[in-house]
């Protein structure tokens, strides 16, 4: 018999003829076969375990037990065993059945979150995580890739077996384009699916490399050599240049003054003759 927590649920049991009443029968519901939950002696209520204490109550027809509200520890196998005080012998037991009470509980819907640890421009690794709350019993996990069933590293959480369960289910993803993931939880033939779409980053990082020790002696030897030669032009150039210039200053000085000199007179001796 299955129940979810905060529900009522009854467990059958003998039912009474018409002919008879209560007042002749004992009726025992146990749990585990030794906690007595209710115990009835005719009419007369003789035991009552006190977890279940304004929890249950019994139909004197057919001696169904009514637990409400359920709870996770209500949980197990139920005893019930009916006696006939007026049968011969005393006490006869007329009805001893055993039967499971299944208790669950609804996992929330599954929540998916992903965290993105590397990119580039081709693909982008992230780590996708699934989780799921508050269910019974332990759940069933399942991941799915665009209709292509993935394995997920689980893990359980919970107090004790009776008590509500946590399930994480973890993927690591390289993406290289978008696709669906679907989670599912499955617990007492309920399942719940959250799908995600997992988008791959758009943006591309580039990874720039410093340049090698080598790279760098050979660029600082190319710089200062060219530095050096623009020093030593800047130097020894108009040196050269200003003697070549005072060269053809004094050359033209040199033609200016010959240029001033008064033109020489010739002597010319002549010489008359007399006739």
């Amino acid at each position: 018999i299955e129940a979810k927590v905060g529900e009522e649920v009854g467990l059958p049991c003998y039912k009474i003829p018409s002919s008879d009443s209560l007042e002749n029968y004992r009726v025992y519901w146990q749990k585990n076969t030794t906690e007595v939950v209710l115990a009835y002696a005719g009419t007369k209520k003789i035991s009552e375990d006190k977890r279940y204490i304004n929890r249950t109550k019994l139909d004197t027809r057919n001696l169904t037990l009514w637990i409400s509200p359920v709870e996770i520890l209500d949980n197990g196998p139920y005893r019930c065993v009916v006696q006939n005080k007026q049968s011969s012998p005393s006490h006869q037991t007329v009805y001893d059945e055993t039967m499971n009470l299944l208790v669950t509980a609804d996992f929330s819907e599954p929540n998916i979150e992903r965290e993105v640890t590397a990119s580039s421009c081709e693909s982008t690794e992230m780590v996708v995580r699934c989780s799921s709350n508050g269910g019974f019993p332990k759940p069933k996990i399942h991941g799915v890739l665009n209709n292509v069933s993935v394995v997920l590293n689980t893990t359980w959480v919970s107090e004790s077996s009776f008590s509500p369960h946590n399930v994480t289910g973890t993927l690591w993803l390289n993406v290289t384009k978008d696709i669906n993931f679907t989670c599912s939880v499955e617990s007492s033939g309920i399942i719940r699916s959250t799908t995600l779409l997992l988008a791959k980053e758009n943006n591309c990082i580039v990874s720039t490399t410093p340049p090698s020790y080598n790279v760098i002696t050979a660029s600082s030897i190319i710089i200062i050599v060219f530095l050096l030669a623009i020093i030593l032009a800047a130097r020894y150039l108009p040196r050269h240049v200003c003697s070549h210039c005072s060269k053809n200053q004094d050359s033209v000085e040199e033609d200016v003054k010959e240029s001033m000199k008064p033109p020489k007179i010739s002597k010319v001796t002549c010489e008359t003759s007399s006739v």
